[in-house]
């Protein structure tokens, strides 16, 4: 009678042969489930202090942002999730289940891959987001007419914070197939700014006050040197297009230098009798009222 205990426990492994042998009821279960959960804890902390540690030393290498390193990790935990439960399976004598079990998950592997085509294109496009990295969480970032700063990245989505602050909530795979600006990318940022000046106006005394301004300026960098450049004959005004440059460029440095210039040029041009000119026109016309002769007789009248 025991070693038919023992013959039927054996897909239980060890566990499930020493509990029939000590004549436990339903021995074979309780073993298979015992290995289970023994073999799953094993191969899932075993798992875990191998891979992340070599993961921590590849993402170092790569020099890979700390948001992008966190998703990489969550899916490396799911894989390693799988990887436990495929070997306690086995361990525990599920080695059928398991056959079926997988081929269940191919069929359904299939069929989900044509239902969330979108999802997975978002997905492969959040992991080409993390590997290329043209951006990182606090960068300005513009796109298809939109902008804002970057608050999150997954491997689905990235929600930008809109100046307005508006949340946006962006499919990645926008952000992958189209041009994204970057202006905060590298250490440095071209400001290019016109100033209208009138036709009758000093051109060299406007363009010595446009630099003077820029040297004056504590976040207008030196070098490069700011220059102006006299770019368009226009309807009513002589352009000259000033290019200067800022260095650790942000949105807030972008926005504040340049409105800081601008002020200060319109009114060294004030103060030195330099037109801003502004669009005007003039109208040129008749009115012609027709009857007006036979109103006039009836009021005689």
């Amino acid at each position: 009678m025991s070693a038919g205990l023992a013959l039927q426990a054996g897909s239980g492994g060890f566990i499930g042969r020493f509990l029939a042998q000590n004549g436990v009821p339903y021995a074979e279960s309780i073993g298979g489930v015992i290995s289970f959960i023994v073999a799953f804890i094993i191969v899932y902390i075993v798992g875990r202090a191998i891979l992340f540690p070599i993961l921590d030393r590849v993402f170092e290498a790569r020099g890979l942002e700390t948001h992008a390193i966190r998703p990489l990790k969550k899916v490396a935990g799911v894989l390693v999730v799988f990887v436990a439960i495929a070997v306690a399976f086995g361990f525990a004598g599920y080695g059928n289940f398991l056959t079926s079990l997988a081929t269940i998950a191919a069929a359904a592997t299939l069929a989900i891959g044509f239902a969330m085509q979108d999802v997975i294109q978002n997905f492969v496009a959040g992991v080409f987001i993390f590997t290329d990295r043209p951006f990182k969480i606090g960068d300005w970032i513009e796109w298809d007419g939109n902008s804002g700063i970057v608050e999150d990245i997954s491997f689905r989505v990235t929600r930008v914070r809109t100046f307005d602050n508006e949340l946006l909530t962006v499919p990645n795979s926008q952000l992958t197939d189209g041009v994204v600006k970057n202006p905060v990318a590298k250490d440095k940022l071209r400001l290019q700014i016109p100033f209208g000046i009138g036709y009758d106006d000093d051109i060299p005394r406007a363009t010595e006050i446009i630099i003077d301004e820029a040297d004056k300026h504590e976040g207008i960098m030196d070098d490069p040197a700011p220059t102006v450049r006299l770019t368009d004959l226009g309807d009513s005004s002589v352009v000259l297009k000033s290019r200067v440059w800022i260095s650790e460029p942000s949105r807030a440095d972008f926005v504040k230098t340049r409105g800081e210039y601008v002020t200060s040029v319109k009114d060294r041009f004030d103060a030195e009798d330099i037109n801003i000119p502004y669009p005007n026109r003039t109208l040129h016309g008749a009115l012609q009222v027709e009857g007006i002769e036979s109103v006039a007789t009836s009021a005689d009248d």
